[in-house]
């Protein structure tokens, strides 16, 4: 079921982006080669308890998942595209991270990601988070009052598919408030015109994620939780919490 956010409730779910993009501009201000990721997830408790939010990701428990989810962020490396578990191995130059993050406060979540270069990049990887990156901005521009879902999801898949990268099949957004999912889901894909009428009060996470092969196959990590790409290639992911407003799209998780 599908539930519509009033402004009272922005106000509150504001607050908790808010920490998500501070905790997002803080841990990448740490990364740095010779960083663990383990490291940057001690970075993100630390902004999180300043801040008086908990972590959406910490204990989160779904049902295919092995376990609770053990750290407060996601850091996710090259070939990782979504859910890496902050580990030991230290970051290199020229890595590709990837840092999802959710906060709660007040009972509501945000949820924003962020990818980028550790020291220096070559242009392959630079030219993987720039896409990445339009694919998000042209996707909140098509969230508007009237809209349709498949508008949102068009705007990812076309420019994934227009720059030649994959688009990992059965990952993408979702609905969000007093959880951290809830309905309804965002595709990366979609066909303009089609899905779910938008309406003023919806509230989204639009979390593009592509990477440098060009299919959609994965593979999961033996800690149950990182999905990798099949084929090894690297990966970029970026995501804002979004309310769909009379006035048009409105990200959540600035700082």
């Amino acid at each position: 079921m599908v539930t519509y956010r009033s402004p009272r409730e922005w106000e509150v779910m504001r607050e908790a982006g808010r920490v998500v993009g501070l905790t997002l501009d803080a841990v990448r201000e740490a990364a740095e080669p010779g960083m663990r990721p383990r490291d940057l997830d001690e970075v993100a408790a630390r902004i999180m308890r300043e801040h008086g939010a908990k972590s959406s990701f910490l204990g989160y428990h779904p049902s295919w998942a092995p376990m609770p989810y053990p750290a407060t962020i996601c850091v996710s490396v090259n070939d990782v595209v979504v859910h890496g578990i902050p580990g030991a191995p230290v970051l290199r130059e020229g890595d590709l991270v990837s840092v999802d993050c959710g906060a709660e406060v007040g009972g509501y979540h945000g949820d924003a990601a962020v990818s980028f270069v550790v020291g220096t990049a070559d242009a392959a990887a630079l030219r993987l988070v720039d896409a990445t990156r339009e694919a998000l901005d042209r996707a909140i521009a098509a969230a508007v009052p009237g809209g349709r879902m498949g508008d949102v999801s068009a705007a990812v898949e076309g420019t994934a598919r227009a720059a030649g990268y994959g688009i990992l099949e059965g990952c993408g957004g979702h609905g969000i408030g007093t959880e951290m999912h809830e309905d309804p889901p965002v595709p990366n894909v979609g066909r303009p015109g089609r899905g779910m009428r938008l309406r003023e009060g919806l509230t989204i996470a639009i979390e593009p994620m592509f990477h440098e092969g060009g299919d959609g196959d994965a593979r999961v990590l033996a800690d149950g939780w990182s999905i990798a790409t099949a084929d090894g290639s690297r990966a970029a992911h970026f995501e804002h919490t979004v309310a769909i407003t009379a006035d048009g799209p409105v990200v959540m998780t600035l700082p």
